[in-house]
């Protein structure tokens, strides 16, 4: 649909294309806990499902502390990015969820390890509450 007042030009498509639309899936993360996948990569576009600490061979949330939920589940994005033939530098946009703003901080250090240099774009809100009792969870979307 073109924006009101825009005419179509020699250099503008409006046919509409068909993207390549492929389900990620890897047992070196959890499987998903609802309907929904691993990730979806779209052309060179892969947009991860939240993550949260559950281990993949054994299907529980970890017990521990927030540091190590943090880092199974950046742990867990990895594999599925691996899983898509990309890395943490092909993440392009993190979005974190904590059930309490204290563990901040925590959470931060976790994530420097992985993204330390160009991290990228990223936000952090506090949720009531999140799956399986999780304190973290963490999405991303990756381009190739």
């Amino acid at each position: 649909m073109l924006a009101t007042g825009v005419r179509p030009g020699p250099a503008m498509n409006t046919t509409p294309t068909a993207a390549n639309r492929t389900t990620i899936r890897t047992s070196m993360a959890p499987a998903a806990i609802g309907p929904y996948c691993q990730a979806v990569l779209v052309d060179n576009v892969l947009y991860c499902s939240g993550q949260i600490a559950i281990d993949p061979a054994v299907g529980q949330l970890i017990q521990g502390g927030i540091d190590d939920e943090t880092d199974q589940i950046l742990r867990n994005l990895g594999a599925v990015l691996s899983a898509a033939g990309m890395e943490y530098d092909n993440v392009v946009k993190c979005s974190v969820f904590v059930t309490d703003m204290k563990d901040y901080a925590m959470v931060n250090e976790v994530y420097a390890r992985y993204f330390s240099e160009e991290p990228p774009a990223r936000e952090t809100v506090q949720v009531a509450a999140l799956p399986a009792g999780a304190r973290v969870e963490i999405s991303c979307i990756a381009v190739r």
